[in-house]
């Protein structure tokens, strides 16, 4: 299929939205209402940092809400107020964000349901209006959307449609697109779709697995049986492997993304040569500048001396599980938690979830004495919430 020209040809249907519908104004009150917070403008105002008794918050100097996320939201406001009565669905979550999405629910948009890992768009009808999510939807939903006759609203991140454009390129110059990025998150599903032939591998191991293979240490039986549902159909590691393009979801850890991307120019450069490198490895900075400003803040607030962290986002949040990675990989004490509700101040203690494993209640969350907390969200996360963990915080600190 050829993805690109679907693009365009999409793009030039009247029954095709991605600029919005000249409703700011009138969604503005309730987006400010709903996620905007003046005490983190207060302590933004005052170095990031927030003082109250015997606790100090240090937040990071970039968090929460991107400019991506915030465009994604406004265009789902915005396109309730423009079908005021027409059926609305989205794809899937408009952002990892329960609050966020449960607002959008409050205002009668419908989620397309999702059995065992497979949606079900049987219930979508000619004429419905369907929202595609900040991280995108794959090519096939798109198509059979616009087959259907729905009118489509694209809240897809520029970021993200720049992968895109990324991976198409390596399939017209008949490169494999080796996506880091973990292969059952939805922007990589839609990123892969628009690949001819990929790869996606998780982290700097399975690289090195990819890596090991071209340079004939691998064994095809053992990679087919790692990559069988990371690859395209038809995968051939010997055949497949030979021209490579590197690309990424935009929410992984920017620091292995780089490394992901130096580890196959080398292994090209050691395989063929400084005179065919461009015959077989092709570069593009993929990297989101929002994710890569939030890890940013991240690796600089973790050098400042903190008892203890909390990361705020959901824990399907791709970017807020890396900003977790980083307090962890300092040795802080930290807690991610999606919502302010996981801090019970009856008992000082918090729910939350570490990396892949099942949420855990620890008790003393707060310690006794004098106490510096650092705090951070997602991408998908308002200020609204991290005001909420604050004022929590402080209330647990006066006991």
């Amino acid at each position: 299929m050829d993805t690109h020209a679907f693009k365009r040809s999409l793009h030039h249907s009247e029954r095709y939205n991605r600029r919005g519908f000249g409703r700011a104004e009138e969604v503005a009150e309730n987006l400010e209402q709903a996620y905007q917070s003046g005490l983190i403008g207060t302590i933004r105002d005052n170095g990031y940092k927030l003082t109250h008794g015997r606790l100090k918050v240090r937040l990071a100097e970039a968090f929460g809400f991107c400019w991506g996320v915030e465009r994604a939201v406004a265009m789902a406001y915005e396109t309730r107020r423009h079908y005021p009565s027409e059926r609305l669905w989205i794809t899937n979550e408009i952002i990892h964000n329960p609050s966020v999405n449960d607002h959008l629910r409050e205002m009668d948009v419908l989620f397309i349901p999702v059995d065992e890992g497979v949606k079900d768009f049987s219930g979508v009808t000619s004429g419905d209006v369907v929202i595609l999510p900040a991280f995108g939807a794959t090519v096939q939903e798109m198509q059979l959307l616009n087959e259907r006759g729905c009118h489509i609203v694209d809240t897809t991140c520029p970021w993200v449609s720049k992968v895109w454009n990324t991976v198409e390129k390596h399939k017209k110059h008949t490169f494999t697109s080796v996506i880091h990025g973990k292969v059952k998150h939805e922007e990589t599903l839609a990123t892969s779709s628009f690949a001819g032939t990929y790869l996606v591998v998780l982290d700097l191991e399975e690289a090195q697995i990819v890596v090991d293979y071209i340079l004939g240490k691998g064994n095809r039986e053992a990679f087919m049986q790692r990559f069988a549902k990371a690859c395209s159909e038809g995968f051939d590691p010997d055949r497949d492997l030979e021209r490579l393009g590197v690309a990424n979801q935009t929410t992984m850890l920017k620091s292995e993304t780089e490394e992901i991307g130096r580890m196959f120019e080398r292994t090209m450069l050691n395989k063929y040569g400084p005179t065919d490198l461009n015959e077989h490895f092709l570069a593009y900075n993929t990297i989101c500048d929002a994710t890569q400003e939030r890890q940013d803040a991240m690796f600089s607030l973790v050098d400042e001396p903190l008892d203890l962290m909390v990361v705020i986002g959901g824990f399907n949040s791709s970017n807020t599980t890396h900003l977790q990675e980083i307090a962890i990989s300092r040795g802080i004490r930290s807690f991610h938690i999606d919502t302010p509700d996981r801090i019970d101040e009856t008992t000082n203690s918090i729910e939350h979830k570490l990396l892949s494993e099942d949420l855990k209640r620890d008790q003393i969350f707060l310690p006794p004495g004098p106490v510096t907390v650092g705090i951070t969200s997602g991408a998908s996360t308002p200020d609204r919430a991290v005001e909420a963990v604050i004022e929590k915080l402080m209330r647990l600190s006066e006991n």
